[in-house]
């Protein structure tokens, strides 16, 4: 451990784990090493998912009240989805792996996660490459991708972050936060920067959330945090649309 990280300190309660997740939102700081996955640290985990659905619901409710009140949110791409199995599949297991490889798996700041990071990225275009003539091989080239990044990581995952990836944590800590969240821009069909700017701020808050927990816990705990963040939100999705229906 340096001067740019710090010990864990476990949390007790869900009030203190989410003072935890604050205190380090206001300065991050790289912890020396994630706690790994054991009983406490799922239990944190579950308590995140409590943080990150109540900031959500509540900002579910303002969007209602806006409709409510004459705003017309801009077409979203996932609207339009057909979910059958495959497509539920692919936003709550898939899509969470490849995000949370691809913009929180190096925030360790450890050899291998810097490392396989290039692997992560081309999973993750390989995957929006999934279509027609192409889906053969870009199914290649995501398993290969994944499969080499873990690989990787685990060879590596002795090796101490670091140091000058600890003195510049903050920073890259909150470009992958803005980056995860400017990439769903794309969800959107329609719409200036500034008027979908604001439409990406749960995306934000979620992605700084799973950013905690991934340097706290470890990256499993920012893949499942995300899984179960997506599967309630498509919950509620399909719920809705047969209601609606």
């Amino acid at each position: 451990m340096n001067s740019e990280t710090t010990s864990l300190v476990e949390a007790k309660s869900a009030r203190e784990e989410w003072s935890a997740c604050l205190a380090f939102l206001k300065r991050p700081v790289l912890p020396a090493r994630a706690a790994g996955f054991c009983r406490s640290s799922l239990t944190a985990t579950l308590r995140l998912l409590a943080l990150d659905l109540s900031i959500m619901g509540t900002l579910i409710l303002l969007a209602i009240i806006a409709i409510s009140g004459g705003f017309v949110p801009p077409s979203n791409a996932l609207a339009e989805l057909d979910w059958t199995m495959l497509t539920i599949i692919g936003v709550v297991v898939l899509a969470p792996v490849l995000e949370e490889l691809g913009f929180r798996s190096w925030l360790s700041g450890r050899p291998g996660a810097l490392i396989s990071l290039p692997l992560a990225i081309a999973g993750i275009a390989a995957f929006q490459a999934l279509n027609g003539q192409s889906s053969l091989l870009a199914a290649s080239l995501l398993l290969g991708a994944v499969l080499g990044a873990v690989l990787l990581a685990v060879l590596l995952r002795k090796k101490p972050a670091y140091r000058w990836f600890g003195t510049l944590f903050p920073a890259l800590f909150w470009l992958s936060t803005a980056a995860f969240a400017l990439v769903h821009l794309l969800n959107y069909t329609e719409g200036t920067l500034a008027m979908l700017l604001p439409l990406v701020i749960p995306q934000f808050i979620s992605g700084s959330i799973f950013g905690f927990a991934r340097v706290q816990y470890g990256l499993w705990s920012s893949i499942l945090l995300h899984m179960l963040h997506n599967g309630a939100l498509v919950l509620v999705v399909v719920t809705a649309g047969k209601l609606g229906g």
